[in-house]
């Protein structure tokens, strides 16, 4: 596995590959988890060459959140990617992926108004603009996202189809602790105390899924229950929970297909986490 940091030596390896190679891309902000793992590990089995990027990008963190100290491993992380099977990490600074004076962004309409989008302003344009110049530079055919980020996968897949990127766009399932607390690089933040108490998120999304598969459809009704589950806990404080349609758009009554999502801070860490009504939350 080589490590490449710089667009230069990014285009020289890509220059390299065989024409007709499959490659598949795995954006990540580093502090590779077990989420993280199983879409590499989709990828390798999906395409013939694997680039996961790592890169903290300054773009989508607000002024009063955690860029600064959000968790850098590098070496650790290329280590793990390595062991997997990664053909290469590209790992760029913020000057070499940003340059000095960009003026140029992406941003999509309505989709990231709401949910983390409405708490993290700009939020969604940092994001897209990264990711499109990833895609830009690596040009991959297929692209791997967890569903934990439903509204991030959403948006990027609005964004593949509007610019007419010529990639598939790959949502794999939540992965989860044995107790069911999504996977994050955040969870490290969490006291002991908040990290018992986080696991609610997934009791209340596991609730509302099952009382949906029983014929509840009114989105008030379990978004009521949600919130009183989460509100029993001393150190939850809500930022949201909504019931929205594959395009971020509120529902009333609820359809196969439709999102219950959450976003709730544990002290002062910030999880989110959500369930596809009608499927399986666990991997």
């Amino acid at each position: 596995m080589q490590l490449v940091k710089t667009n230069n030596e990014l285009r020289t390896q890509l220059n390299k590959l065989d024409t007709g190679c499959s490659i598949g891309l795995v954006p990540t902000m580093g502090a590779l988890h077990e989420g993280h793992l199983f879409l590499i590990r989709r990828s390798l089995e999906d395409t013939d060459f694997t680039i996961v990027s790592i890169f903290v990008n300054p773009l989508q963190f607000g002024p009063n959140e955690d860029y600064d100290n959000y968790p850098r491993t590098l070496e650790i992380d290329c280590n793990v990617a390595a062991a997997l099977g990664v053909d290469f990490v590209y790992a760029p600074s913020a000057t070499e992926i940003l340059g000095r004076s960009m003026r140029t962004f992406v941003d999509i309409k309505n989709m990231g108004d709401r949910l983390c989008g409405a708490a993290r302003p700009g939020h969604f344009r940092g994001v897209c603009t990264i990711v499109a110049k990833l895609f830009n530079l690596i040009s991959p055919d297929r692209a791997y996202f967890g569903q934990k980020d439903i509204q991030q996968f959403s948006i990027i897949k609005t964004m593949i189809r509007d610019l007419n990127f010529d990639i598939e766009p790959v949502m794999c399932p939540i992965v989860r602790e044995k107790d069911g607390l999504a996977l994050s690089s955040r969870n490290v933040y969490l006291a002991k105390k908040e990290r018992q108490e986080a696991t609610v998120l997934y009791q209340c999304l596991k609730e509302a899924n099952e009382h949906f598969l029983a014929g509840e459809r009114d989105a008030v009704s379990l978004i009521k229950h949600s919130v009183e589950k989460i509100e029993t806990k001393e150190t939850a404080r809500i930022d949201y929970v909504e019931i929205v349609d594959e395009e971020m758009q509120p529902v009333s009554q609820i359809a196969k297909g439709d999102i219950l999502a959450v976003a709730v801070y544990f002290g002062n860490t910030r999880l989110i986490d959500n369930v596809i009504m009608g499927q399986d939350l666990d991997v």
